[in-house]
């Protein structure tokens, strides 16, 4: 059985929260204490992640798989960041019973720009980050995995009012423990060039969060209008100031909007 690293905080209505490329529990922590006063939190080091042993193949049937076999058997809320956005949508999907709502924080169900599929929704070219970047991304880690991962940080705090302390802060929390190794952060980027998880974005019956940061340079915020078009049930929440850690730079909005979510949707 794996290993897989979780910190849980606070009680209440129980929230799971999954990380980003490349990211571990350390990068939630400030924001999960804000939360845990009024929720049961519970952050998970992603396998290969943190403090989690690692998987191979790192796939999300795999990812999926032993995230729900270490949390409690109960029905609860998942929020993803990110590649966790796309993570939770799967778990969503493959373990309908152990999801009760979704928040989807600076998540695409579709990463890359100009992803196309089958409904008419999908047929125009997609709002997401360039296929090409990513590529870039994959053959720099092979020379220098650190370097890369720090020019993927800088990418998050693009166009923020404070770019410097964000980013402090993000190395602070990322460097908390080693790095992924190559295998597991190729493979995260593979989902994110591959994953189209719009198809079980429009067929989610159980309430759904999205939040999305006005001035995030990764998930374009032209994304939450074409999500609507697929769930039009689905709450949009955009933090006009925000990046692409919104739960970083504008806590207090985010919590404010999850908790607002989770009373009037779960209750």
């Amino acid at each position: 059985m794996t290993k897989i690293h979780l910190e849980t905080f606070g009680q209440g209505k129980p929230i799971v929260l999954v990380h980003g490329w490349a990211m571990h529990t350390g990068i939630w922590r400030e924001f999960a204490k804000q939360l845990a006063l009024n929720y049961q939190v519970t952050c998970i080091d992603l396998p290969g992640h943190g403090r989690s042993e690692k998987i191979e193949p790192f796939t999300l049937e795999r990812i999926s798989a032993e995230l729900v076999n270490v949390v409690p058997e109960q029905s609860c809320c998942w929020l993803g960041w990110s590649l966790g956005a796309t993570i939770v949508l799967d778990i969503a999907a493959r373990y309908p019973e152990r999801v009760s709502s979704l928040v989807l924080l600076a998540g695409n169900p579709a990463f890359t720009v100009g992803a196309t599929g089958r409904s008419p929704e999908t047929q125009t070219p997609w709002p997401g980050m360039d296929i090409r970047l990513l590529d870039d991304f994959a053959e720099h880690l092979h020379k220098n995995c650190q370097a890369t991962l720090l020019r993927f940080l800088s990418l998050q705090v693009n166009g923020m009012p404070d770019p410097k302390a964000l980013l402090k802060a993000l190395k602070t929390a990322v460097f908390e423990c080693a790095a992924p190794d190559q295998v597991t952060l190729q493979g995260g980027l593979n989902i994110l060039k591959q994953a189209d998880m719009r198809p079980v974005l429009s067929g989610l019956t159980l309430p759904v969060s999205v939040i999305l940061g006005g001035l995030d340079t990764l998930v374009p915020v032209a994304v939450g209008q074409r999500m609507q078009q697929l769930l039009p049930t689905l709450e949009l929440d955009i933090i006009d100031r925000a990046g692409h850690v919104p739960f970083l730079s504008h806590s207090r909005e985010t919590v404010a909007i999850i908790s607002r979510f989770m009373e009037e949707q779960c209750s």
